[in-house]
């Protein structure tokens, strides 16, 4: 079991029935510590009232094998320490996760049985979450029915045939604000793949890089193509992409045009099967497109001798 527990701020552990005269409450701490497989400066002592010594974790989570079983253990290295005797009585108490550190025996075996079955259902719903993809399209001339809407159902379809269960959230206006709590709330309702289309471009009505990297302000954004800002209708310095993790899912921002769509698809979907990282995805994304780009001006402008 590799996955950690939170404690939920119930860090105090207390154990009962000790006798201390003289005894080195440092000590005390260090030995607790190595008991849990933790820095000797992560763990406390923080009170001795009425024969019960408090110990207080100065961490926010820990892994099961660091408690389950170690009563015990506790507390025969307790009773090494100089000035230190436990009572017939002594034991080991903690509220919540803190507390498996007094199961031993089968209600240990039990506690990580529940946690195995735990973890497999949390894999489950986690794979599930991961294949739930929702698409939006953004853009006022979509939103008034001036141009069709041809990338919703190539990415739905595309979508489909990788496995993924896809649903189509909307078109949006060309709006940061908009656009990044539409996609907060995408993943909050537990879709674990964000497509947009259009916004990417370099003029100001586009926002959707923007959008994004408010949620992922790390996230990569590689450049499609460069412009000087103020030439023309760009007030940006470029045509970006990018491929993002918030809370988990991943954002991909692809262009408007439908060419670059399925090119964008082409290159995203065996990277997405294969798990690769935020940056590796965007630059296949990101070389495909530049690809179409210098293609279509190759095609406008040809060189001298070319038809």
């Amino acid at each position: 079991m590799n996955s950690t527990y939170d404690l939920l701020d119930k860090k105090e552990l207390r154990v009962s029935d000790v006798h201390l005269d003289g005894a080195n409450l440092s000590e005390l701490a260090r030995l607790t510590a190595g008991v849990l497989g933790l820095p000797a400066e992560e763990v406390l002592v923080t009170d001795y009232l009425d024969e019960v010594l408090t110990f207080d974790v100065l961490r926010p989570a820990l892994y099961p094998h660091q408690l389950l079983d170690r009563q015990d253990l506790l507390l025969s290295t307790l009773a090494t320490a100089t000035g230190v005797r436990l009572g017939s009585r002594a034991r080991v108490s903690a509220n919540g996760v803190l507390g498996w550190i007094a199961a031993g025996g089968a209600d240990a075996e039990q506690i990580q049985q529940a946690l195995r079955d735990a973890e497999t259902a949390a894999a489950q719903i986690s794979d599930r979450v991961a294949r739930r993809a929702i698409v939006f399209s953004t853009g006022q001339e979509l939103l008034t029915g001036q141009v069709q809407d041809t990338n919703r159902e190539t990415i739905l379809q595309a979508l489909a045939g990788a496995g993924y269960s896809a649903t189509f959230g909307g078109t949006l206006r060309d709006d940061a604000e908009l656009i990044t709590g539409s996609i907060r709330t995408a993943v909050e309702r537990g879709h674990g793949l964000v497509i947009t289309t259009g916004g990417v471009g370099a003029e100001a009505k586009d926002h959707t890089i923007d959008a994004v990297l408010r949620l992922d302000p790390a996230a990569p954004a590689p450049y499609l193509a460069t412009f000087t800002p103020g030439h023309g209708r760009h007030v940006r310095d470029g045509v970006r992409i990018t491929v993002a993790t918030y809370q988990g899912a991943r954002i991909i921002c692809l262009p408007g045009p439908n060419d670059e769509v399925r090119a964008g698809l082409a290159a995203l979907l065996p990277g997405l099967a294969a798990g690769w990282p935020d940056d590796r995805l965007a630059d296949a994304v990101a070389q495909r497109l530049r690809e179409i780009l210098r293609a279509r001006m190759a095609a406008r402008h040809p060189r001298a001798g070319e038809p």
